[in-house]
């Protein structure tokens, strides 16, 4: 049975119904203006026959049945015919009424009944876009800030540790998103926080900007400003199989995501062994020094090493010094081959690490990494480069050493001469030769998608496909597979096979 309250925001009317579908005919429900409908909706802007909510293993759906005025969920309006799986808190917006999902008794196969509940009386934020607002910015370094993020009306975060989320930006008129771990724990689900690097430009690669959005934000984000965001997003997290022992190692801002397992495991008392190593640049550089030195000394599975790799006048250092080496490795963790290793950084600290690892035999089964830096470059491709005015701080799952090439159906590829990608609402269309990505075929194009991590984990270039196929270079982590078999792909890391028409 699912629980609504359905609101005219017209009138002021509310009434709270309850929707059986399982118990009726095809297990559909109806909703629309005419009088036969399960659900009427009197208002003209309600098609006769708006849309449908039908049981389906276990789970309830909601259909948009080719409606006039269309049906929008969570504020995103949906595609026409495609089946969107319902959650506590959802709200349909239909015409001049909103509905909300109060409740759900969902029966099994077994006849047992699993209920959903709000919590509290509040929403549970799970996955979508979602407006907040900043409520506190704390300096934790001279050059790293952590945003608190809240929303109104309140909601429960819910994600999992060692996740991220985009923001989505306009900045100087122009829209952009960029991904961020979230550095605050599900266990505190009230608010949501980041923790953020002002980003100088290089002075190793001539005519490269600074970080964009991660100083736009030092410099203009206050406390009470809005913000859209969407999330929760990738897999490098200790959920759900928590390893009974942890070796955490990071280096700058790649702490953040170990700061939510860390958090997590902390505030859930959990049972796992946990030793956490952290490099930074100078001793004022340790983001959540203080924090971590509180949980070093209070909880008796965590241990933490910290290495410093550059002296500072000033700032006297006793603790480790340089980068991790196999000397240190054994010192912070003489058991860390039967550790479970997640590691996040600068690339180069990551390929030192995981290099290192390789080379002592490491189960590389058990490694697990999150990337911060410029999107991965395709071992050969005659395409462009992505744009380096761009830079990317997002993070890149690559928990297996190599990702399998994989197309979104069985193909042999064509000729470069017939391969081309049409662009549906921009009326245009360019010639390709396979290797390119839809999204730097977009750019060359004038076509504008958004994007954001350009390596498929972010979500934020996700884009339906009209028609043709694709191929992948690496897993499409940022898809589930409802949004694949509903035709959707991520432009930045599908090529077209053959003539592949898109909807941008």
């Amino acid at each position: 049975m699912l629980k609504l309250k359905v609101f005219n925001y017209q009138n002021g009317d509310l009434q709270e119904i309850s929707l059986a579908p399982e118990t009726m005919s095809h297990h559909e429900c109806s909703i629309g203006r005419a009088s036969s409908c399960h659900l009427v909706l009197d208002s003209l802007d309600v098609s006769r026959v708006h849309s449908q909510i039908k049981f389906e293993q276990t789970a309830y759906h909601y259909t948009d049945l080719g409606s006039a005025n269309g049906s929008r969920i969570n504020n995103s309006t949906i595609q026409a015919n495609q089946s969107h799986a319902l959650k506590i808190g959802d709200l349909i917006q239909i015409g001049d009424f909103v509905l909300l999902v109060e409740g759900i008794e969902a029966e099994s196969s077994g006849g047992e009944t699993s209920v959903w509940k709000r919590i509290a009386g509040e929403r549970q934020w799970t996955k979508g876009e979602l407006c907040v607002r900043c409520v506190r910015i704390v300096d934790e370094t001279p050059d790293v800030k952590t945003f608190t993020f809240a929303a109104e009306p309140p909601v429960q975060f819910d994600y999992k540790p060692g996740q991220f989320v985009t923001l989505d930006l306009k900045i100087d008129g122009e829209e952009v998103s960029r991904s961020y771990s979230i550095s605050s724990t599900p266990s505190r689900p009230h608010t949501l926080e980041i923790t953020v690097k002002r980003v100088a430009a290089p002075t190793e690669i001539p005519n490269v900007p600074s970080g964009l959005v991660s100083n736009w934000l030092h410099d203009h984000l206050n406390v009470g400003d809005p913000i859209k965001l969407n999330g929760p997003f990738g897999k490098f997290t200790c959920l759900p199989n928590l390893p009974a022992k942890l070796l955490l190692i990071s280096a700058g801002s790649g702490i953040t995501p170990m700061m939510s397992m860390s958090r997590w495991i902390a505030d859930r008392v959990a049972d796992s062994d946990l030793v956490f190593f952290h490099c930074a640049r100078t001793p004022r550089d340790l983001i959540f020094r203080q924090e971590l030195e509180m949980m070093a000394t209070r909880l008796a599975n965590f241990r933490l090493a910290v290495s410093i790799t550059r002296a500072e006048l000033g700032q006297p250092w006793l603790g480790l010094t340089g980068r991790l080496t196999a000397t240190m490795l054994q010192t912070i963790a003489p058991d860390w081959r039967e550790r479970t290793i997640y590691v996040c950084g600068p690339e180069g600290f990551m390929q030192g690490t995981k290099s290192l690892l390789a080379g002592l035999n490491f189960p590389m089964q058990n490694y697990y990494e999150e990337s911060f830096g410029a999107p991965k470059q395709k071992a050969a491709s005659s395409a462009s480069a992505p744009s380096a005015s761009a830079p990317s701080s997002a993070p890149s799952s690559a928990s297996s050493a190599s990702a399998p090439i994989m197309a979104v159906a069985a193909s042999t590829p064509t000729a470069a001469n017939t391969t081309k990608v049409i662009f549906a609402q921009s009326e245009k269309e360019i010639a390709a030769d396979g290797s390119a990505s839809i999204l730097e075929l977009a750019e060359q194009a004038g076509v504008k998608i958004r994007s954001s991590c350009k390596q498929g984990v972010c979500g934020a270039c996700k884009k339906r496909k009209l028609s043709g196929e694709v191929k992948y270079e690496s897993e499409p982590d940022a898809l589930d597979q409802s949004e694949q078999d509903a035709g959707y792909i991520l432009a930045c890391i599908a090529a077209p096979v053959g003539q592949v028409a898109i909807e941008a």
